[in-house]
């Protein structure tokens, strides 16, 4: 770890945080227009006892799917898990457990049941202004996600805390909300010492703030924070981002306490062999997005080689620390197939106009950097997903925990829709379909220190679950809400899949109803747009 001089650090850490605000966020300042989520009308329950029968169980701990299953559910807690028969005969009435006045049946009969999904890295809001809450939420819950650590709260502090509760009693239509706080929310100036650093997580932790997301800072502000951090039972989060990442990379800040990596900045820098740092063209700025994400592309090329002395002696000295490594796969896409990306499916019907706006290119809009964007660009990041993707499968290989994290909002990726591609991007990288739902679950419950309660299927532990009418480990195409597409028994396309029921605090969410109300949310923001570009016009 290289200390800089003091006042140069203290530059640094003033431009890393204008830059978390200004470009990381996307614009100036918090998306105060952000509409809060209304009150909520979708979903029924909770209820006193509820019981799902005949659905196959994938407990999400990396125990193959079993059924058909029989779970009682009393006030949200999973009381009883049954075997009720065997696949292809009749299942025995005597083996189920049998109904009390007043309970609710729900037949799953044939469907597949897992622990609700876990997003790491999901923004509320941040990104483009004007996101409704309502269509971030509902777009969560009906890709069975239960459960979101939201990083920086861009839309600050009171905003997200409100959310937090309100989700927390019910009253909103939404996942479980996990606030981790940008380092330095709403604060007027920058912290620069130790002492100011101490201070702003003390006042964080009375908040309610269960973690802080850094973008970079000095050593020492760095070991202050984290320290702190640990005394209050905070986790963090970072983004090493490339101002700062010469004075931190992934392996100095989990050496000081950080429990989480995001993306896949600051992991090669931690392996790099024969340079101290990245080689950079001499035309590069920063603040020009797409130098900065060509340039990228190249990092990982850099770096040691799978299986070299340097790649094991980072990667175990980074599973010493129990490191969690959140690698986001699915932001970055569109740097390897931005074609793929501008025309997914699910653009047409599930994707707002100011959304839509936000993703085309802008020099002045973070994410937005497709200035002019080559099969050159494309074929690096192609290989710099290669080796990525073999430090993430060799990690886990090793024992070493990944979650799933989608950081959605941007760069043509959009919520729910882009967590179910991170499942896909991580077979890609080599993880087996039980290892994927396990990062999507228990992981990412072990990384909160919220295992106790939720990640996967057991007795005792909320009923967070989400049930899909096909088999996911088969293809997990089925859980993308524009289902999967391919021929019937009458020779016709199809679009089969989506999922059925996502169920959160006891409540249980029409999946496909919360799909059809963002449709129409989406169709009602179109309208609103050509009618405002007439009245523009006259």
């Amino acid at each position: 770890m290289n200390k800089l001089p003091s006042l140069l650090s203290y530059v640094l850490v003033v431009v890393a945080t204008t830059l978390a605000v200004n470009l990381i966020s996307g614009h100036s300042a918090f998306a105060a227009g952000d509409a809060k989520a209304p009150d909520r009308t979708a979903g029924n329950g909770p209820y006193k006892r509820l019981i799902l029968r005949g659905g196959i169980i994938i407990n999400g701990e990396g125990a193959p799917a079993r059924g058909p299953m029989d779970i009682v559910i009393e006030n949200d807690r999973i009381v009883k898990i049954v075997n009720v028969g065997n696949p292809g005969v009749p299942i025995a009435p005597t083996r189920r457990p049998e109904a009390r006045p007043g309970d609710k049946e729900i037949n799953i009969e044939g469907q597949y049941v897992m622990p609700g999904f876990i997003d790491m890295h999901g923004h509320i809001g941040g990104s483009a202004d004007n996101i409704p809450a309502e269509y971030v939420f509902k777009l969560w819950l009906a890709h069975g996600i239960t459960t979101v650590r939201e990083p920086g709260s861009f839309n600050g502090i009171d905003w997200v805390m409100e959310h937090v509760k309100r989700s927390e009693n019910n009253s909103i239509a939404a996942p479980r909300i996990v606030p981790y706080f940008m380092f330095g929310l709403g604060l007027d100036e920058n912290i620069t010492t130790p002492k100011q650093a101490k201070k702003w997580v003390k006042s964080i932790a009375k908040k309610g703030a269960k973690g802080i997301k850094f973008f970079g800072s000095t050593p020492e502000i760095m070991t202050a924070a984290l320290t702190e951090a640990k005394k209050h039972g905070l986790k963090s989060m970072m983004h090493h981002a490339q101002l700062d990442v010469t004075n931190m990379n992934v392996l100095d800040s989990a050496r000081l306490g950080l429990t989480t990596m995001e993306h896949w900045y600051g992991l090669p820098e931690a392996l790099f062999e024969h340079q101290h740092i990245q080689n950079y063209s001499p035309d590069y700025n920063y603040n020009n997005e797409q130098h900065r994400f060509a340039e990228a592309g190249q990092l990982w090329q850099q770096a040691a080689k799978p299986g070299s002395k340097k790649w094991v002696s980072v990667r175990d000295e980074l599973l010493s620390l129990d490191f969690t490594l959140n690698p986001t796969f699915t932001i970055y896409e569109a740097n390897r197939d931005l074609m793929r990306d501008m025309n997914a499916d699910w653009h047409k019907d599930y994707t707002l106009p100011t959304l839509w706006e936000f993703f085309q290119p802008n020099r002045n809009a973070h994410g937005s950097y497709w200035f002019d964007w080559t099969t050159d660009n494309e074929i690096a990041w192609k290989k710099n997903y290669q080796q990525w993707m073999s430090f993430i499968n060799d990690y886990k290989n090793h024992g070493g925990r990944v979650t799933v994290g989608s950081d959605s909002g941007y760069i043509f990726k959009i919520y729910g829709f882009s967590y179910i591609r991170e499942l896909e991007l991580l077979r890609e990288a080599g993880f087996n379909a039980l290892e994927v739902i396990q990062s999507a679950t228990i992981n990412g419950a072990e990384a909160l220190g919220m295992a106790d309660e939720i990640g996967s299927i057991r007795v005792g532990k909320k009923a967070d679950l989400v049930i899909v009418g096909e088999n996911p480990l088969r293809n997990f195409k089925v859980l993308y809400g524009t289902g999967h597409f391919r021929l019937d028994e009458n020779n016709k396309p199809i679009r089969a899949g989506g999922v059925n029921y996502t169920i959160k605090n006891g409540i249980v969410y029409d999946a496909k109803l919360l799909l059809a109300q963002v449709r129409t949310m989406v169709e009602e923001a179109k309208i609103k747009k050509i009618e405002s570009v007439k009245r523009a016009k006259n």
